[in-house]
């Protein structure tokens, strides 16, 4: 009998593989990248998908990969990637791993609060230029933790985390979200406000929801103009949640007092222009990038793709009514 076959877009993920490997035909992307002509040929007559956010898996894919398409298995929490009603319609899962990402997502947004509001960068920029010259009291003065306020936009596990986080340094916490959740402002002393509210009031202001059609650009003009002049914005979550253009002009024209930036609208071609902007702290989209994460990542695609092969319903099933069809 003919084994079912699996594409796996990313030489990274080879090393996990092995329980697959013994059941399926699992076929491997050699490179680091692939292109959109390598996607559609790699998926022609494949049961199986492990995809990566960086790749669209459209109508078009799923023409090429055809009816034997099962199961899409994703390795983000975030599946933007994926049109999700084509493959519902189509009948076909599609799975994230969710959960395991959440504590190393919410260190990377303290990591950069506190990269910017102590100058880290620009400390560690102005030695490497030989500009030091010995202690100075007023050298790169920066600001504090304790007692700030943090506006947190989405109460997810993301949010939640970075919530706990926050109070455990001494930060004052408020969120938006679309639903109050007042058992949580009660356990962590936090307090819901709309949008407009806490982007008035907040010192750090912290992206953790979903790109969707509702969120894209959810931070434009209108919404950095409220901000504080000294308040500082940080997105781990997606870049299009942000309006890139519009932000380089806040950050140029101190709008706002810096962005600690882990995504970007086009993380292909990130704008020189924000680059060479010394308020920002830019990191390659890491704020997962934890060995732990990784392994728990990988297991939980591999997992998701055995699940929908066997006939279990995997647990991180994103279109949960495919499985009632």
């Amino acid at each position: 009998m003919e084994k079912k076959k699996i594409f796996v877009t990313h030489v990274f993920l080879e090393k996990y593989l092995g329980r697959l490997k013994d059941k399926y035909e699992v076929v491997v992307w050699q490179k680091k990248d692939i292109s959109r002509k390598d996607l559609i040929e790699g998926v022609k007559g494949v049961t199986g998908i492990i995809s990566l956010l960086t790749e669209r898996i459209d109508a078009e894919v799923m023409d090429s990969a055809g009816p034997s398409l099962k199961v899409i298995s994703n390795y983000a929490v975030g599946y933007d990637n994926i049109d999700i009603q084509e493959a519902t319609k189509r009948g076909v899962c599609v799975t994230n791993t969710p959960g395991v990402l959440t504590e190393s997502v919410a260190e990377e947004v303290i990591a950069l609060t506190m990269a910017l509001l102590r100058r880290v960068v620009e400390g560690d920029r102005f030695i490497r230029s030989g500009k030091y010259k010995g202690w100075e009291p007023d050298l790169l003065l920066g600001t504090g933790l304790k007692n700030k306020e943090i506006g947190i936009v989405g109460l997810g596990r993301i949010g939640r985390w970075t919530a706990r986080m926050a109070k455990a340094m001494g930060m004052k916490v408020i969120y938006f979200n679309r639903h109050r959740d007042e058992e949580f402002e009660e356990e962590y002393d936090v307090s819901y406000h709309t949008l407009e509210q806490l982007l008035e009031q907040s010192d750090v202001v912290s992206l953790s929801v979903p790109l969707t059609s509702e969120t894209k650009h959810l931070i434009d003009k209108k919404e950095l103009k409220l901000m504080k002049k000294s308040a500082i914005l940080i997105n781990t979550a997606r870049g299009e949640i942000v309006n890139q253009e519009v932000l380089i002009e806040a950050l140029k024209e101190g709008w706002i007092a810096g962005a600690g930036l882990d995504v970007f609208e086009d993380e292909s071609n990130i704008p020189q222009e924000l680059r060479s902007l010394s308020n920002t702290v830019l990191t390659p989209h890491i704020a997962s990038a934890t060995v732990e994460s990784r392994l728990a990542m990988a297991r939980i695609v591999i997992d998701n793709m055995n699940d929908v092969l066997e006939g279990r319903c995997p647990s991180c099933l994103i279109n949960s009514e495919v499985w009632k069809q």
